[in-house]
């Protein structure tokens, strides 16, 4: 068996993680080879070559950070940290602050890519916070704003966030006066 697959597969699940039975189901093999093959794969992780590990948490598994390198980690959020925020993240709290509480897969549902860094960004800003975990199968995380969301962008309440149709209609003004073909 392709031990690439298995890792291509946690890699793939991210943060929600990936329970033994449906990595059997894919990879259509038993429960002791899979097995065989996550121990295999979480010795090779072992060396100090590697940033990641496997963990199982709960009845799934997930590839995690290793602790030992958080440090570079926080340079990386550290580093990020500005007053701008990227095309995606900004899309991506735009997403959790007119849909909230919401979970990270319907929030990669409406993206259509993976929001994984982008959520850890906004979480370690403080612009969003952990609200809960949903009643879905997996119980996975909530997410919605918080009160450094309104103060970053100079609303008081989340009410105050301009409503969808508002900015189509003003966006389809704008669309039309700004228009480069003219009449004859």
């Amino acid at each position: 068996m392709n031990i690439g697959a298995l890792e291509g597969i946690l890699f793939v699940v991210g943060e929600e993680g990936i329970t033994k039975e449906k990595l059997m189901d894919i990879l259509d093999i038993k429960e002791e080879e899979l097995l065989n093959l996550i121990d295999e794969l979480s010795k090779s992780y072992e060396s100090s070559n590697h940033g990641i590990r496997i963990s199982k948490f709960g009845e799934s598994y997930k590839l995690v950070t290793k602790k030992e390198h958080k440090e570079y980690y926080q340079k990386l959020i550290d580093d990020n940290y500005d007053t701008t925020l990227s095309a995606a993240a900004l899309e991506t709290l735009a997403i959790i602050a007119y849909n909230f509480p919401i979970t990270r897969s319907k929030v990669e549902e409406i993206r259509g890519v993976n929001s994984d860094y982008q959520i850890r960004k906004l979480l370690s800003l403080d612009l969003i916070k952990e609200e809960g975990r949903s009643s879905l199968p997996g119980r996975p995380m909530l997410y919605g704003v918080t009160d450094s969301f309104l103060d970053y962008f100079g609303i008081s309440k989340i009410e105050d966030l301009p409503k969808i149709d508002e900015i189509e209609e003003e966006n389809a003004v704008i669309d039309l006066f700004e228009s480069k073909y003219k009449e004859d």
